[in-house]
């Protein structure tokens, strides 16, 4: 079902995994936060990969069924990219899996970035010139140019073999494991980490029972 404004997920440690996760079975249902063009645009501002101006720019004037036709790309990079990481987590990437990596570096080379002095946000040096990345935002398509950087920064930057799936009965998330001893099982303690303790001490009080 779609997520009809329902809040995002990310849990990740890892913004191209937060991607993969924008469709979830946080509560038994699975979960679609990519299922139209309105509700991209919803989970792109949650996760902060774009600016507003340019998400409430392209709701002004996209026209009809274009962000669905984009958010239906979005879907289809994601299970994509997916299916990619299912198959190397666990160890490191090697050589050989960079050549199945061409449909990220062909949407990257479509990338119009450039470079603008702008003022500091942060507080304590708020006023304070910097150097900021920006991005001509030209068609909708353009959307997926910080779904593909993500996906790229996952690549590049993050250990493979720390990359995990939930162990949770019907969770689909993943997430980076960044804890000592690399002994994360859950995407959260809270959610399925506690089932899981439930269903333990439920099978236990069954042992007991005979």
């Amino acid at each position: 079902m779609t997520s009809n404004g329902a809040q995002a997920i990310f849990i990740a440690d890892a913004p191209g995994l937060d991607f993969l996760n924008s469709i979830a079975t946080p509560l038994d249902h699975p979960v679609e936060w990519l299922g139209s063009g309105a509700g991209m645009l919803n989970w792109l501002d949650q996760s902060g990969l774009v600016d507003a101006e340019a998400l409430d720019a392209f709701r002004r004037t996209a026209l009809p069924g274009e962000l669905d036709s984009v958010a239906s790309q979005a879907r289809t990079l994601r299970e994509w990219f997916r299916d990619f990481v299912d198959r190397n987590r666990g160890v490191p990437l090697g050589a050989a899996a960079l050549a199945d990596l061409e449909p990220i570096n062909r949407i990257l080379a479509r990338d119009e970035q450039f470079s603008q002095i702008v003022a500091q946000q942060e507080t304590r040096a708020q006023g304070t010139p910097v150097l900021a990345r920006q991005r001509r935002w030209r068609t909708p398509e353009s959307l997926l140019l910080p779904l593909a950087q993500v996906m790229a920064e996952l690549v590049c930057n993050e250990n493979f073999s720390d990359v995990k799936a939930c162990e949770g009965h019907n969770c689909t998330l993943m997430f980076v494991d960044r804890t000592r001893g690399r002994r994360r099982r859950w995407c959260s303690m809270a959610v399925c980490g506690n089932r899981a303790k439930q269903a333990t001490h439920r099978e236990r009080a069954t042992k007991t029972q005979y």
